[in-house]
């Protein structure tokens, strides 16, 4: 897989862009920092296909909890996929790269998102902030991540969650929020296409070649491994094309056409 870094860089990068082009009348911000919050809560659903192994850095992001979660996913996603596998469906010994790397994951977590907060308003919110925060903190800054407890994580997380609640309460449309969560898990899904195993992007309903779990990749000469070198060097460029984004909202919103710009947000 691609490293849990340039999975949330590339998220953080998507999240800046949704929030700064979504159409206002579908929940899109209406000022820079609702476009920050977006821009957290894709960089963490950037790391959550992941939560079907418990080696995954979003396993680590809040000790046991995220760990039992990561075991019960991992053997719900195996189950998954034994009862949908065909004859030609190779046999799995664990849960990894199946239910949770497909198109239909990224859509049914980004309407469950949208459900959630729809149903329970900013209570709902908090509680998608909170963890996607707490995978965001994990991705985007792993060194300092990993010398601390899991419980200063899961407080950084909470406490950020909790101010975005009474600063922004603009901020939790559903519309919005699901969007974030369902493009940061494509972005996950389009970092891992490129890797040499790749996704099983239509896994478990759509069959090619007579396997329900085919994976999509690229090329052989295109692959990249996790870790390498073009993995490093795509993590750099999403996080120069994340740097750039972030100076255009904060800084030159005109640039963009930002809908909070005077003249442009009704």
């Amino acid at each position: 897989m691609v490293m849990g870094p340039t999975h949330a860089m590339s998220g953080a990068g998507a999240g800046l862009a949704i929030g700064a082009f979504l159409p206002v009348e579908w929940g899109g911000a209406t000022s820079p920092t609702e476009v920050l919050v977006f821009a957290g809560v894709t960089a963490g659903a950037a790391l959550l296909p992941d939560l079907d192994t418990p080696q995954s850095t979003l396993a680590r992001s809040f000790g046991l909890a995220s760990r039992a979660l990561a075991h019960i996913t991992e053997r719900v996603s195996k189950t998954i996929y034994d009862l949908t596998m065909t004859r030609k469906d190779a046999r799995i010994s664990n849960g990894h790269r199946t239910a949770t790397h497909t198109l239909w994951f990224a859509l049914l977590a980004g309407a469950g998102t949208a459900a959630l907060v729809s149903a329970f308003g900013k209570n709902g919110a908090i509680g998608v902030l909170f963890f996607m925060l707490g995978l965001a903190i994990r991705g985007l800054a792993p060194n300092w991540a990993k010398k601390q407890d899991w419980i200063y994580v899961t407080g950084l997380s909470l406490a950020l969650a909790v101010a975005v609640w009474f600063a922004l309460p603009a901020s939790v449309g559903s519309a919005a929020l699901g969007a974030a969560v369902t493009a940061g898990v494509a972005m996950h899904l389009l970092g891992d296409v490129i890797t040499k195993r790749g996704v099983p992007l239509l896994g478990g309903v759509v069959s090619i070649g007579g396997e329900r779990w085919w994976n999509f990749r690229l090329p052989g000469p295109l692959r990249i491994r996790a870790g390498a070198g073009m993995d490093r060097m795509l993590a750099a460029a999403c996080t120069g094309v994340t740097v750039v984004l972030a100076y255009c909202v904060v800084r030159a919103p005109h640039l963009i056409g930002a809908p909070w710009v005077a003249g442009t947000f009704h």
